[in-house]
């Protein structure tokens, strides 16, 4: 089992990067796009023996805790199989 992270900046929060690239992106053409907010992820192995709902638990834990500063960012965890 593979736990999978998503931690970007929440939609109040001013995103430098991702106004960058934004304009990056219209340098290069791309006229169409409107926004773009940057993130990142992390991909967790779960040890064999863990049930799905200890690896939720744990996994949410960890992303508080440790991934994420949730006064500024928001996460998101997948459980995959």
């Amino acid at each position: 089992m593979k736990a999978r992270v998503f931690v970007s900046l929440k939609s109040t929060v001013l995103d430098p990067q991702g106004q960058t690239v934004c304009s990056a992106l219209h340098g290069l053409g791309y006229q169409g796009i409107a926004a773009v907010r940057q993130g990142k992820y992390f991909d967790i192995a779960i040890a064999e023996g863990v049930t799905h709902e200890q690896a939720q638990k744990d996994v949410e834990t960890i992303a508080h805790d440790v991934l994420a500063n949730p006064v500024i960012e928001e996460y998101r965890v997948e459980i995959l199989d």
